[in-house]
Formats: structure tokens, sequence, C-alpha cells
């Protein structure tokens, strides 16, 4: 990967990890690693442009069938697409149609931008991981091997101790925390030879363990507020994603746009993206 690399544009592609649950803005939008990065390399390059086609709960093959197509059609100098996790963790996953979609996803995405990457999701400690364990690395094993294949980027989220760390991920369980998705933005970053700002690998301090009685309350928390909800989606056959497009696509148009940064003099963070043309 060529350092101090110059990139004028970026598309996201995936589900509610590049969406950016649940780093909550107070106007009840998400913003998330991908808006992190894009406001980032806006910072350093004039005219940048920036598209997230990200929507929760999609899982490949709907990534593949909404997502694809249209990032592929910006021509990007960057296109990220993270998918197929969601698929891993269905009581019933067909890890070979997996495996065929996101194959299909690389072949179209790699030859119509100037850099892919693809990433080794994180996994948050505790039961769920260790059940999924297997499927997870059978699906980043494949990923490596498309990566070699078309020459993307593989950004390895999953091997970094520190975002497996209760503390990074949501009530939830389900999403990184705002500190999560700062981190995932720098990991990538770095990944595509720009100049490291921290070492998003770090630890963090030791965690003081919660009382039995904290612990208990927490867990009947999460299961009465997400994991009934979720159990009820999987049984009547709906998503949390049903209905919705995602943060840079037009329905009405069915096509994506890009936006850039409404005020291009500021050199600190995007505070306001503004859409280009229709």
């Amino acid at each position: 990967m060529q350092m101090n690399a110059t990139y004028t544009s970026l598309v996201a592609v995936g589900d509610s990890f590049t969406e950016g649950m649940s780093d909550l803005l107070s106007d009840g939008s998400y913003r998330g690693w991908a808006d992190v990065l894009a406001a980032r390399m806006a910072r350093v390059q004039p005219g940048f442009r920036y598209a997230n086609l990200a929507v929760r709960g999609k899982l490949i093959a709907q990534i593949v069938d909404e997502q694809v197509e249209a990032a592929a059609a910006m021509r990007a100098d960057v296109v990220t697409l993270v998918g197929g996790l969601n698929d891993t963790l269905r009581p019933k996953c067909d890890m070979v149609m997996v495996r065929d979609r996101l194959t299909e996803a690389v072949e179209r995405l790699a030859p119509s931008c100037g850099q892919l990457v693809l990433m080794r999701s994180p996994g948050r400690q505790g039961p769920v991981l260790e059940r999924f364990r297997p499927r997870m690395e059978e699906l980043f094993s494949y990923v490596d091997t498309l990566a070699e294949k078309h020459g993307a980027v593989v950004v390895d989220l999953y091997g970094a101790e520190a975002l497996s760390d209760q503390r990074m991920w949501d009530v939830d369980r389900l999403h990184l925390t705002e500190e999560g998705h700062r981190r995932v933005a720098e990991a990538v970053w770095q990944s595509l030879g720009l100049p490291a700002e921290e070492d998003w690998r770090a630890p963090l301090p030791p965690a003081v363990p919660a009382n039995w009685v904290a612990r208990r309350t927490a867990d009947l928390s999460f299961a009465r507020q997400h994991l009934l909800p979720w159990i009820g989606r999987r049984l009547t056959g709906r998503s949390s994603g049903d209905g919705r497009t995602g943060a840079h696509f037009s329905a009405e148009l069915g096509k994506a746009f890009w936006v850039n940064p409404a005020d291009h003099t500021d050199p600190g963070p995007v505070p306001e993206w503004r859409r280009v043309g229709p």
C-alpha cells in the first residue's frame, strides 16, 4: 500500500456495522466509522466525495442485490465492503451461498474502484462469539482468499483484542460504541497508507468487575430491550432494515448520490455534509 496516498472519494457498502449503529448522535441519527473516516479524508483532500449505502440488518444477498451495482457505478477511489456476518448469526446459514454472493460482490466492485477494502469484523467476547466462531472464521478465511485474488486490502479487526473487549460494545451487544467506531476508522485509515494518528489496537485500562446484581440487571435489560425483539423479527421474517435505504441512496431516483463537506474552508471535523448533484 502506497504511504501518504491521496483519495478523492469513498463509498461504503454493508450492514449496520457500516451504517454506524450504535454511534448515536444527538439528532437520533448514526455516525459510525465510515462517516468518521470520510470526514478525516475530506479534511486532507479538497473536493472529497462520500456515499454510505449501508443498511442495518442486511444479509449478504441483499447487500449484493441492493447496494453493489450502485456502488460500482460511482467509480470511487475507495470502496469498503463488509457483509456476511449477519448470515453467520442465523440458525440456518448456507455458507456456500454466502461465499458465492460475497465473491460476486468482490468481482463486481474490485475492477470499479481504485482500492477495495474488506474486513475481518470484530467480535464481542462472550457466548455468542464462541457459538458462532467457526462460521465467522470460515467467512474471514474466504475474505482473505478473495482479497489476495483481487488485490483488496483486508483490515483485521477480528484479530485486535481491544475490539473484543465488552466495553467497546453497546448495550445491545451487537454494535460498537463511539470509541469502537473511532478505532475502526483509524484502522481503515492506516490500511489505506495514510499516516497513523494513534494505536487503534491499544488495550483498554483494566476493567473493574461488576458485581452479581449489576450483571444480572444488565442481562435482563439486554433481553427485554434487544434480544426478545430480535427473536421476534426472526420468527416473523422481518428485519430491522425493512423499508430502509442507505443514507446516500435515493429510492425515488433508484441510485446513490455523493455528499461532500458543506464548508470546504473549515479544516476541522466535518459538521455537515451536503448532497452533490440531483
